[in-house]
């Protein structure tokens, strides 16, 4: 800089109250005020420099600033969220800081010090200081309650009234006049918005990158205390180089499209498979959706419903390279219903991913709440001293609320349903998905409330710029209804089953989709005592070839296993799979499961081999058996376990050459009992009458044709319209009556809890709760899928010399604090259990110090076993090595799985 530059651009010209105020301690000086407010804006600017164009001319569009000049003015912006530190109540909790603003003749009134909360102070303040700026423009008050939140909510107007300092004298003023000046000359962001009112996701979207931005500004590895120019524009270019320097050491990468130039559809599904010989062929379904893909022109929404097997998967990765390509999304993000289907989804992410774009710097997350063991994960993030590869898996972007910030995701939908609960920093997860492709698979598998949680995010994802793909075999009329109202779809053309719908701007398009018809399935209805299940199975297993029974309930997978285990010659014919093992017994048995029964004709697959299994085995897991045997449960989701019947094409055992379904509880002579068996805990009574009076007179499922007609005749028609029997009558108009009130009560919990994204940004978080995940923090926890309460715990073996992980590991104090590597092991062995009084019972007992003080811990709960068992709440718990999780004396489960 020129020696002669404005004072209002050297930190040496600053007045001493100005240059001396701080924001992070630290010896010998801590970081001031300015310096930091420049290391942050310099971090978002480069964060929007590295995102798609798309995203850029997205921002300019939405906050009305020219395109050239949105990245400048949203990072100056940005620095800004500190502010509120220039306040007594805050320079007085570092007592060297405190002294040496006194030194600077800044007062340090006692009635001043109340005020202390900085990010409020920040709101607070910039209300009118920015009136200095731009004179009374009507985004000033929305902009600063964004800016406001960056400790984790958004305040409202009660809250930053509140936050604004008194009675601490003039001086304060003309220091932070000063320095909002000297930042603003320094920086040039040139004119703000020209729109007075800006709608809740672009508040939201801002409110994200600002907390990115001070995440990563506020690291002291990556921008060093003290001021590194005398020139404050000087500072700041450094503070870009730092800031893509710690970008790069993140594995933050620029944004590349994965397809470069022109492919045709079948040349795309060969790279997509990793199969480049000629003799595969892409599927109609997805030759069709590439039909509409080409006429979108813009973000859209698109519904898949097709059957099981049709390569639904494939064609969202598909319409992913097509949407990014041409419409510049910043990445993907594959949302499934459970940890097991996301775990299983990654690896088929992560071979798409290395076949579109070898030798290219990616980031992946795998986003549960159980990645931090996953050796996979290990391995990507190079923590196991193997080589090095171009696609990473980020420890940054792992840390909590941060792994929707990376460009390409798969977990489970419940990840991005946190994005519209108002829990802590949800709008960085907002920020994260905003301009992806969001693919929703098994969308069907959601009750109301959950769902009414999806429609909530449809309704932020489309203002943000995405693209959506929602995916189904099983879709019911009305849940398709709904999710197009609200992306806001018009013109919705009639469509038989298979179909494809996209909605683009003013217009929903459709296709009906010619797919291959699949053997007929004979269905037939035995009992639903264990007994006639475990005689019916052993009957089948009598024929050879691999079966699987699946049951509504943990309790009922035991006591079965337990009943077949006695009565085969060999043992190792009957393996259980169910989630009440500890998460790494559980992992071994999803790869044991795999291996036995997934699409590869491998030499692991046993002649005879049967499998019990809950919901586990239900959904998105790629398993093909000769028989099958299931409880009676809602009709889509019979559907989908009559989806893994016959499901390649592989010789089969000569009993099981025709597919044959047995459903128990599907009794023509009378209902199905639903309370001894728990179903009616499981799944709404009134839908499984409703599947169980259709189903009665469907003998024989010819697929894919009879999906559709199935799933509507149980969701859309009225089976009993003619039933003449008495007490049945009652039983049902009962189920029908609890029905219609759950479903309106979930609704409306939906609605209390999901913040609306178009409503009014200062009303949008009135009444909406402050809520936390996992309890983490205090406050009221929040849940994206109703049901018992539930808790995660780590089974232990309780002694007199201490305690073990299992009977044959040494002890150890849990009084201590815990090293890394048992810790690791301790939290690989997490269950969740949902029992009431367990619950009651474990959170009545005292968190051991070496649980409470390691943050791979703190959220899990000890159950500790003596000699193998607890009494709690009334029950015995054990840890059976076979069964998992035992109950001993059990009244009707409600665990499904």
């Amino acid at each position: 800089m020129d020696a002669n530059a404005s004072p209002c651009t050297r930190f040496s010209r600053l007045s001493a109250p100005a240059g001396t105020l701080w924001a992070k301690s630290g010896d010998p000086i801590g970081h001031g005020l300015l310096a930091h407010m420049l290391d942050v804006a310099a971090v978002a600017e480069s964060i929007l420099d590295r995102e798609s164009p798309r995203t850029q001319t997205w921002a300019a569009c939405v906050f009305g600033l020219p395109p050239q000049r949105v990245g400048r003015w949203l990072g100056a912006i940005a620095g800004l969220h500190d502010f509120g530190k220039a306040i007594p109540g805050f320079q007085f909790k570092w007592p060297d800081g405190q002294r040496a603003d006194e030194q600077a003749g800044l007062p340090f009134k006692s009635a001043a010090l109340n005020v202390h909360r900085h990010d409020l102070a920040s709101a607070a303040l910039l209300r009118y200081q920015l009136q200095a700026l731009y004179s009374n423009a009507g985004w000033i008050g929305t902009v600063a309650s964004a800016l406001g939140a960056h400790h984790g909510y958004m305040p409202n107007l009660l809250e930053i009234r509140d936050g604004r300092p008194r009675n601490e004298g003039p001086e304060w003023d003309r220091a932070r006049s000063e320095i909002l000046h000297a930042y603003w000359t320094a920086l040039e962001p040139g004119d703000g918005p020209a729109l007075d009112d800006l709608p809740l996701p672009a508040i939201a979207w801002f409110a994200g990158l600002t907390s990115v931005a001070d995440w990563i500004g506020s690291n002291t590895d990556w921008f060093p205390l003290g001021e590194r120019a005398d020139s404050l524009t000087e500072h700041y270019t450094q503070a870009r180089a730092l800031a893509d320097s710690a970008l790069d050491a993140i594995g933050w990468p620029a944004y590349r499209p994965l397809l470069a130039g022109e492919a045709d559809t079948e040349t795309l599904i060969r790279r997509i498979l990793g199969r480049p010989e000629s003799s595969v062929m892409a599927r109609p379904l997805q030759i069709a959706a590439d039909r509409l893909l080409d006429q979108a022109d813009g973000p859209v929404l698109m519904i898949v419903e097709a059957p099981m097997g049709e390569g639904k998967t494939e064609l969202a990765l598909l319409a992913h390279l097509r949407l990014q390509a041409r419409h510049g999304h910043r990445g993907l993000y594959l949302a499934l219903p459970t940890q097991a289907t996301g775990n299983a989804m990654f690896d088929r992410t992560l071979a798409f991913l290395r076949q579109l774009a070898p030798g290219v710097q990616l980031d992946i997350q795998l986003v549960h709440g159980a990645t931090r063991l996953d050796e996979r994960i290990q391995r990507l993030r190079g923590v196991d001293a193997s080589p090095a590869e171009s696609i990473a898996c980020s420890a940054w972007f792992s840390q909590r609320k941060r792994p929707l910030l990376s460009p390409y995701g798969v977990g489970t939908v419940d990840q991005a349903l946190f994005a519209t609960l108002n829990v802590k920093h949800h709008f960085v997860r907002l920020w994260g998905l905003a301009n992806r492709v969001v693919v929703l698979d098994e969308i069907h598998a959601y009750d109301t409330y959950t769902s009414g949680l999806i429609e909530a995010l449809l309704r932020w994802l489309k203002p943000l710029g995405c693209s959506v793909i929602l995916m189904s075999a099983t879709l019911p009329a009305q849940r398709r209804a709904a999710l197009l109202d609200a992306w806001g779809a018009r013109d919705r053309p009639e469509t038989p089953y298979p179909r494809l719908l996209m909605a683009r701007e003013g217009e929903t398009l459709a296709e009906h989709v010619a797919c291959r018809r699949l053997e007929p399935i004979r269905v037939s209805g035995i009992a639903e005592d264990l007994e006639t299940l475990a005689t019916a199975a052993l009957d089948a297993l009598a024929g050879g070839g691999c079966g699987l029974v699946l049951v509504n309930t943990v309790q009922r997978a035991q006591d079965l296993y337990r009943a077949l285990r006695g009565r085969v010659e060999d043992p190792g014919e009957i393996l259980l799979f169910h989630a009440r093992f500890p998460a790494d017994e559980r992992a071994v048995r999803e790869r044991e499961v795999l291996a036995r029964f997934g699409p590869v004709a491998s030499a692991q697959r046993p002649a005879r081999c049967l499998l019990i299994a809950t919901q586990v085995a239900e959904q998105s897991l790629d398993l093909d058996f000769d028989f099958m045997l299931s409880d009676l449960a809602p009709v889509d989701l019979l559907l989908q376990r009559a989806g893994r019947l016959h499901r390649h094409e592989r010789a089969r055992p000569a009993a099981h050459a025709e597919p044959h379904l047995r459903i128990a509880g599907l009794l023509n002579e009378r209902p199905p009992e639903l309370t001894d068996t728990a179903w009616g805990f499981v799944y709404d009574p009134y839908v499984l009458y409703c599947t169980w009076g259709v189903l009665l007179h469907e003998p024989v499922w010819r697929l894919p044709e009879d999906i559709d007609r199935l799933v509507q005749a149980v969701y859309s028609g009225d089976p009993f319209e003619e039933d003449d029997r008495p007490d049945f009558v009652a039983t049902l108009d009962k189920a029908l009556g609890e029905h219609y009130a759950k479903t309106q009560t979930q609704r409306q919990q939906a609605f209390n809890v999901a913040i609306d994204a178009e409503d009014e940004p200062q009303n949008a978080y009135n009444q909406k709760p402050r809520a936390n995940e996992d309890r983490e923090g205090g406050g009221i926890p929040v849940v994206t899928r109703l049901g018992e309460e539930s808790l995660t715990v780590v089974p232990v073996f309780v002694s007199e010399d201490g305690w073990r992980l299992t009977d044959s590991d040494g002890p150890f104090d849990p009084t201590e604090i815990l090293d890394d590597a048992l810790a690791r092991r301790l939290f690989a062995r997490q269950v969740r259990l949902s029992r009431k009084g367990v619950l009651h019972d474990l959170l009545a007992l005292p968190l051991p110090r070496g649980f409470e003080e390691h943050p791979l811990l703190r959220h899990l709960r000890p159950l500790p076993l003596i000699d193998g068992r607890a009494e709690l709440g009334g029950l015995t718990v054990c840890l059976d090595p076979e069964l998992g999780i035992v109950y001993a004396s059990s009244s009707p489960s409600q665990e499904a799985s």
